[in-house]
């Protein structure tokens, strides 16, 4: 228009004429499509204003449901009411029964129903006096067997029984430990549900692990001289396995770690490796590759100044990522040991957790000053930091763990659970009531 105070409206015709000369691609049919999305009210014109308007709103809409799919959208940090009076050691989901299990350093198994309210919670050992001086280091489901297996600090690892009437009684009671067991890890085969590992890391630097080959049938052989009694509780003693007088299971071990703590441990199928780590500067993460035999492992060890307090490890990317003591979020491939594959730096405290998103190739990332970091790994860029209000304390027992199929994020903070959820991404969309729409009227007149 030569006088910019005019505007100039178009007809759908002359729209649809002009804009095929102009754009010069695209057919009759796409402009008329156009101009009744731009026509909302149904004037039977459309202005510049009424064209961009439409533009820049379903530009926006796009790029807020792209962004959706990239970054989580998070409700707000709500901490669950529990019973727990000391730290949690672990939260493990029970697929079988769609139930939650926490429990804390002073012996309280905590059980949670899917909606997270907590059903009930009972201390894990019937003899109440053993508990004062005991502590439990650490608690991993036995999918394949109902069962789950808890950690002491007496040297002992006991295993439970989820499926009996009673509370879960002990069934099998593993003594003899040289060292005390601090981290544990359990895998079984989805194909073959007789194979399983049960690994673990001790104190005085030592990787073990119970490789079960009849799991289904029994974990360890009853001794010819035990009673009958199916609930009687069976104790083993750590140098008969080592024997290989247990016929449906054997050890496997390495103590590349030498006096160092190890401060998680986990079996992964893929590379038919144990993976663990631990705070020092030297032998920070070892992998220990089985050999053809099974019997046998082959050590490779990373070397990680200042030492890591945790790693994931992502089979479809090959890439194990370890949360630095000096701040780094560090990403390796198994096989080279010279040097990272990449770095994310960003945090200003130093890592304590890592773990990946599996299905959306991103790394959640939790330091020492309470800050959530999500990366994108391909382009190894922070794309979402959340600082979550945490009481103030310096000192304090910090506990991670996602739960990617019910987009749960659990982080303890000492003996609280607090839980970050996802929001649905279907809310993205614009809407003109806050409750369900239950009249509509059409005004001929107004159009409206």
């Amino acid at each position: 228009s030569q006088d910019p105070r005019q505007t100039i409206c178009m007809a759908r015709e002359e729209f649809i004429q002009k804009m095929t000369e102009t754009v010069g691609w695209g057919t009759e049919e796409e402009f008329g499509e156009l101009f009744d999305k731009v026509d909302v009210a149904r004037d039977g014109f459309v202005d510049w204003d009424k064209l961009i308007s439409f533009v820049l709103l379903s530009l926006y809409e796009r790029e807020e449901r792209t962004k959706a799919t990239v970054v989580p959208q998070w409700k707000d940090l709500e901490f669950l009411p529990g019973k727990h009076k000391d730290t949690i050691q672990k939260v493990v989901y029970l697929k079988n029964s769609s139930r939650y299990l926490t429990i804390s350093k002073e012996g309280l198994l905590g059980i949670w129903g899917e909606n997270l309210k907590l059903q009930e919670s009972l201390p894990i050992t019937s003899d109440a006096t053993k508990l004062k001086h005991l502590w439990v280091t650490s608690l991993v489901s036995l999918e394949n067997v109902n069962k789950i297996a808890v950690a002491f600090t007496s040297k002992e690892i006991c295993f439970y029984d989820l499926l009996s009437k009673e509370e879960f009684p002990c069934q099998y009671k593993l003594q003899g430990l040289r060292g005390t067991p601090i981290c544990m890890d359990y895998w079984h085969n989805p194909l073959d549900p007789k194979e399983s590992i049960l690994s673990f890391g001790d104190i005085t630097g030592k990787v073990q692990a119970i490789v079960f080959t009849a799991a289904m049938i029994s974990l360890f052989e009853r001794p010819a001289n035990a009673c009958d009694d199916e609930e009687a509780t069976m104790t083993i003693d750590w140098a008969e396995l080592l024997s290989g007088c247990h016929k449906c299971c054997h050890i496997l071990q390495h103590t590349l770690h030498r006096g160092d703590w190890v401060r998680q441990v986990t079996y992964n199928a893929s590379l038919d490796a144990f993976i663990s780590s631990t705070t020092s500067s030297t032998n920070t993460v070892v992998l220990a590759w089985r050999e053809k035999s099974k019997k046998l492992l082959k050590m490779t060890s990373f070397n990680i100044a200042q030492g890591i307090h945790a790693f994931d490890y992502h089979s479809r990317l090959n890439l194990i990522a370890t949360a630095g003591i000096d701040n780094k979020v560090c990403l390796w491939n198994p096989y080279v040991l010279s040097k990272p594959v990449g770095v994310l730096w960003g945090h200003s405290a130093s890592v304590i957790a890592v773990q990946f998103f599996a299905e959306r190739k991103q790394l959640f990332s939790f330091s020492r000053d309470k800050i959530l970091r999500l990366w994108d790994i391909q382009h190894q860029l922070s794309i979402q930091r959340i600082a979550c209000s945490f009481p103030k304390s310096q000192d304090f027992r910090c506990l991670f763990q996602f739960d990617e199929t019910h987009g749960r994020l659990f982080i303890s903070f000492n003996n609280q659970l607090a839980l970050l959820a996802m929001k649905n991404e279907a809310s993205k969309r614009v809407k003109s009531h806050a409750k369900g729409v239950t009249c509509v009227l059409y005004n001929s007149l107004l159009k409206q």
